[in-house]
């Protein structure tokens, strides 16, 4: 993925930011879909709150318990489409 950007940090596993965020697709207290040129990442965890997203420039933080990390690259709807 040649020119994609992005940082993610998590601290304590209670403070979440990221960097070269484009979008907010979906979010709860359980997970949180971000959007980024590569594709998604979903965060899930528990008392999940964003506190801060800039789609100018592609700052994102939240807070809550973070238990997990998942990157979806771009096609992996279709490509599970087409597997099943």
């Amino acid at each position: 993925m040649e020119g994609v950007t992005h940082g993610l940090t998590i601290e304590d596993c209670r403070l979440f930011s990221a960097t070269g965020i484009e979008s907010v697709d979906g979010f709860s207290s359980t997970r949180i879909a971000l959007g980024y040129a590569g594709g998604r990442i979903l965060v899930s965890g528990s008392g999940l709150k964003i506190n801060a997203f800039s789609k100018s420039s592609g700052a994102f933080s939240a807070s809550g318990t973070v238990t997990e990390v998942k990157y979806l690259p771009k096609g992996i709807k279709l490509a599970r489409r087409l597997l099943k």
